[in-house]
């Protein structure tokens, strides 16, 4: 177990230069608002690109504490700039969803392989003192061969993001290893809560249920009996802060989980009961889906609890009553 003490993250991050890359999107957003309650000096870099997330209103009252820079990935001449003098860089700027990464495998792998390699060679030569974390996701590990996945399962993505962000993810390692840029990746699983893209499923199929269901619409629940583990997004946020300061995760990609597994049928009857409202049917899947669906899947994250102590402290059902009081006030803005 880990037997340090818990990281003052107020030292650690008053003052810092902190870059988020998708810092308009859903986690980097939340990441923005516990930084800057931390005193960091935040930039939040994001292309705003309509599939991708990003969204103005994620930092409403955060204007005069933050500092937004609408840039691409792609685009080095900015990325040259904005990370110089940098002390942390949270990189959570990618294209998440699968079916579009099969669909334009091209533009998947400029965002989540390309761009990624060209920007830890920025840093590597602008801003060599940075310490990363990179958002990576269990999408790599593709169909469990056995549960629960822990770091040692084979990688074996089912589509073009899982291979991409693969790419991406080992190239944080390799500059770590290689290069000494401080870097590590958290695998993250199904995340949500407020803030989370809720207009289509691109990414993630929760986000679009909540909208269903405040909307009146039935729930399609694909299959029903497939296991997932949620993290809530505050739970993510707090392990993302203490991958940045945790000596003895550089040069590591963990699992991160949630506090429990639940099928997708038990989750859609949550959810219905949580909000008070809608209803949930199980439905066939589409086949388009079904060929990159990986079944089951909850992730070992021991490793990241005994490296750093983190544990989940929102269970599912109080998230989702965050996340659905969110939406409740606020859904016209993500429609």
């Amino acid at each position: 177990m880990n037997d340090n003490p818990a990281p003052d993250f107020a030292a650690a991050f008053s003052g810092a230069r902190v870059i988020i890359t998708g810092g308009l999107g859903f986690i980097g957003s939340n990441l923005a608002r516990r930084l800057a309650g931390l005193g960091a000096e935040v930039t939040a870099i994001d292309s705003l690109i309509p599939e991708y997330g990003g969204h103005l209103f994620n930092v409403a009252g955060l204007e005069d504490r933050i500092r937004v820079n609408i840039s691409d990935v792609r685009d080095m001449h900015s990325l040259r700039y904005l990370v110089q003098g940098g002390d942390y860089l949270f990189n959570l700027a990618g294209q998440t969803s699968h079916l579009d990464s099969m669909h334009d495998p091209q533009t998947d792998l400029a965002i989540n392989g390309t761009a990624q390699l060209s920007l830890l060679e920025t840093c590597r030569k602008h801003a060599p003192a940075i310490r990363i974390v990179f958002a990576s996701t269990r999408q790599i590990y593709g169909k469990p061969d056995y549960l629960p996945v822990d770091e040692k399962h084979l990688l074996r993505p089912v589509d073009v993001n899982g291979i991409n962000k693969m790419a991406g993810e080992w190239y944080h390692i390799l500059y770590n290893n290689v290069y000494g840029l401080k870097a590590a990746a958290l695998r993250l699983t199904n995340t949500y809560g407020p803030r989370m893209r809720v207009k289509d499923a691109r990414q993630t199929f929760l986000g679009i249920w909540i909208k269903m269901v405040l909307e009146g619409t039935p729930i399609e629940v694909w299959g029903g009996e497939q296991l997932r583990d949620f993290t809530y997004v505050d739970d993510c946020v707090e392990a993302m802060l203490l991958a940045a300061v945790t000596p003895a995760m550089e040069g590591q990609a963990l699992n991160i989980g949630g506090d429990g597994v639940i099928s997708l049928k038990d989750l859609a009857e949550m959810l219905v009961r949580v909000a008070g409202q809608g209803s949930a049917a199980v439905k066939p899947f589409p086949a388009e889906r079904k060929r990159i669906d990986i079944g089951d899947y909850y992730a070992d994250d021991r490793r990241l609890r005994e490296l750093t102590g983190w544990t989940p402290r929102v269970s599912m059902e109080e998230g989702l009553a965050r996340t659905v009081a969110y939406y409740r006030e606020h859904l016209d803005r993500y429609l």
